[in-house]
């Protein structure tokens, strides 16, 4: 469960498939396929992201950036998703996963570590001071990865969250602060995941000459205005759009060697709704899952 399932429910995002199922980081068996699909089989562990398709004609698609394909389709908002007993998706865009951590601990990779990663590569292989702001599901996914590789994460939560920036620090994270509080050192780059556009001028106040603020969500509220002086000094703030297959199979590669250990907190799948509220209202250390044989 993402917090784009929020932004859609909500009605922040404006053009949802309705009637709509719910759901983008879907993890289960493959069932039945289509006569001409070469790439599954029957009883493969298969994980579905948001990107659903993709056209494969328009200037995107033969760049290689079908994230960004005017005709793309996303699971759970312009189709149906995985808030269900089965679902069906393309399998161009559908993932192989190996046998590993069982199917809950799996799902958040699927949308909170891709999204995720996307962002992560965006920020810049030489940012080596990292800063993250909203330590949710991809926030906690990422750190793993960040600090795997050696970089040093500076964790930004709710002012007074010391329970979620202790969480951090046993992750890895060098320090783990409110995000009105400064790091005590510059950052090369920051993420935001929260969807909160007064985080901007934050996260430019903590950055250093040519920093980039990447902003990873699909929704945020409206950004305050700011003195250029932030800015200034090529500093730069960039957005991240869905994925491309490439961010999958990488980070999917990379996830087992970290091991990435997602926290999860699962929900049948008839208490969507109490997931959806907990979610909400802060509740859910790590990501909120749904699984069919929960009871």
């Amino acid at each position: 469960m993402c917090r784009t399932d929020l932004h859609i429910v909500d009605g922040e995002l404006l053009e949802p498939k309705l009637p709509l199922i719910l759901g983008h980081e879907i993890v289960g068996s493959v069932v039945q396929i289509g006569g001409k699909i070469e790439n599954f089989r029957i009883g493969d562990r298969v994980g579905v992201p948001w990107l659903a398709s993709a056209c494969g004609d328009c200037r995107y698609c033969k760049k290689c950036q079908e994230n960004l394909c005017e005709n793309a389709r996303f699971t759970g908002y312009t189709v149906n998703g995985g808030f269900a007993e089965y679902t069906v998706a393309d399998a161009a865009f559908s993932f192989h996963l190996a046998a590993g951590p069982g199917d809950a601990e799996t799902a958040p990779l699927l949308c909170a570590g891709l999204i995720g990663y996307r962002s992560y590569r965006i920020a810049g292989k030489d940012a080596r001071n990292l800063g993250i702001y909203g330590f949710g599901a991809a926030g906690h996914i990422l750190t793993q990865v960040a600090v795997y590789q050696e970089r040093r994460v500076y964790a930004f939560t709710k002012s007074g969250d010391s329970k979620g920036q202790e969480f951090a620090r046993r992750l890895g994270a060098v320090w783990a602060g409110g995000s009105d509080e400064q790091p005590p050192e510059q950052l090369d780059a920051a993420i935001i995941f929260a969807p909160v556009g007064a985080l901007i001028p934050a996260a430019l106040r903590a950055v250093r000459k040519g920093g980039t603020v990447v902003c990873g969500g699909i929704y945020m509220s409206d950004i305050p205005s700011f003195p250029y002086q932030l800015l200034w000094e090529e500093r730069a703030v960039r957005s991240v759009a869905n994925l491309t297959r490439r961010d999958g199979e990488e980070f999917l590669e990379i996830a087992p060697q970290v091991p990435v250990k997602t926290r999860v907190q699962v929900y049948s799948l008839d208490r969507a709704n109490d997931a959806l509220h907990d979610l909400r209202n802060g509740k859910v250390e790590g990501a909120a899952v749904l699984s069919m044989g929960a009871s």
